[in-house]
């Protein structure tokens, strides 16, 4: 009986080698620095010498951030934070972000069983409050940036719990560890608006009167959305605010 063991599986990730780096210093009191740039072939030789590219130094730049840079740039702001962000908690387990967005005509898809024809339509100004895996949602009566005494009401839509959290069903939420405040803010909102409306949760309406009568004359008349017709929570915009 043969004593030798395939140890292969117990082995982790392999690394072949692919390039390598050298670091040319100049002497004396103003140093200069040069690095030439190797690829390696199928044996591990350095071939290939050439003068770092600016393309080849950008991608040793990605290569090299960590894990913990990562982290750190999670709802950081890819340039000059976006007016419409209200608050910004960017805690890497607790991170969450409130925002708002103006009245806006959208695509919305119902399933068949609403009797509602998919489609664009105008929905109202809108509250959000997202973690990477929950999203809230309310309503708002006017475009203008709402304040801490800014009212919030129902949001008028299918699929969300009287306290505004939206039940995603089957969706899969897939936000990055590094996604910067935008890309949060618009993953969530394609989230929300590219999943299909199915049922009212509850036994009360979201709106003053009948939610899927509302949506179906929305959808097929184009007419901006009747915020008359929106009903109050009773709490406004500080009671979201940590």
């Amino acid at each position: 009986m043969s004593n030798v063991m395939d140890l292969t599986q117990d082995f982790g990730t392999l690394y072949h080698p692919k390039s390598a780096l050298v670091f040319y210093e100049s002497k004396g009191l103003d140093k200069e620095v040069y690095v030439e740039h190797f690829d390696m072939d199928r044996n591990g030789t350095p071939i290939n010498a050439h003068p770092l590219t600016e393309r080849e130094a950008g991608a040793l730049a990605k290569a090299l951030m960590t894990e913990k840079q990562k982290q750190t740039a999670f709802l950081k702001s890819g340039g000059i934070l976006p007016t419409n962000i209200l608050q910004i908690n960017p805690n890497r387990h607790k991170g969450a972000v409130i925002w708002y967005t103006k009245s806006q005509n959208r695509p919305l898809y119902f399933i068949d069983g609403l009797g509602i024809p998919s489609g664009q339509g105008v929905v109202p100004p809108m509250v959000w409050q997202a973690t990477k895996n929950s999203l809230r949602v309310f309503a708002l009566l006017s475009n203008r940036r709402p304040t801490e005494k800014t009212i919030l009401y129902y949001a008028p839509f299918f699929n969300i719990y009287e306290d505004g959290r939206v039940c995603m069903g089957s969706v899969s939420i897939e936000i990055k560890e590094s996604a910067c405040v935008e890309e949060f803010t618009k993953a969530w909102e394609d989230y929300f608006f590219n999943s299909y409306f199915s049922h009212l949760i509850g036994d009360n309406s979201p709106v003053k009167g009948n939610c899927v009568t509302l949506w179906k004359d929305l959808v097929t008349s184009g007419r901006t959305f009747p915020t008359a017709l929106l009903k109050s929570r009773n709490k406004t915009l500080k009671n979201l605010l940590s």
